[in-house]
């Protein structure tokens, strides 16, 4: 599978975004944008499912890496690949098309792209904050942060998107 150059310099750009500036954020103590996850939303409809599952390993394990985390983003981000091709299935029909589809506003139209974007977004928010804190303790506060950070990243995330829809038809 060959990916087009967007994609190659999108990884890099999106991790190093995240953190030398967003992983910064904390807006009234929950929101936390997590805008790395546009690489895994962004990609092709028709990746191969290994190759979709391995890109977001590494884009998790880096983002561990400079997070000093315990591989709590790797497991988040291969949890929301892994759903992603039944939340595609669910927006796009019962079964994903063979032509080569991106996701975006162009191909997806606004609606239906904040429904597979905001879906993804808090399996993965869940995914990360649920194994962050380890326990049900502190349970409210982290549905707060799991709920105020997802419409955040969401933000950021149509925001990106709107981006690649116009670099990707230039």
């Amino acid at each position: 599978m060959r990916l087009p150059w967007i994609y190659i310099a999108l990884f890099p750009a999106l991790v190093l975004l995240q953190v030398i500036l967003l992983n910064n954020i904390y807006l009234g103590g929950y929101m936390n944008p997590q805008l790395y996850v546009l690489f895994i939303l962004a990609l092709p409809v028709n990746i191969p499912g290994w190759f979709l599952l391995l890109l977001s390993f590494f884009l998790g394990l880096f983002m561990d890496a400079f997070s000093d985390s315990l591989a709590i983003h790797a497991a988040a981000s291969v949890l929301m690949a892994f759903c992603r091709p039944a939340a595609l299935r669910v927006i796009l029909g019962a079964t994903l098309p063979e032509e080569e589809i991106k996701p975006g506003f162009s191909k997806l139209g606004g609606a239906r792209l904040v429904v597979y974007s905001l879906s993804l977004i808090v399996i993965h928010h869940s995914a990360l904050f649920f194994l962050e804190i380890f326990h049900f303790a502190e349970a409210w506060q982290t549905v707060q942060r799991i709920l105020f950070s997802s419409l955040l990243s969401l933000v950021f995330v149509l925001i990106g998107f709107a981006f690649l829809d116009r670099s990707l038809s230039s």
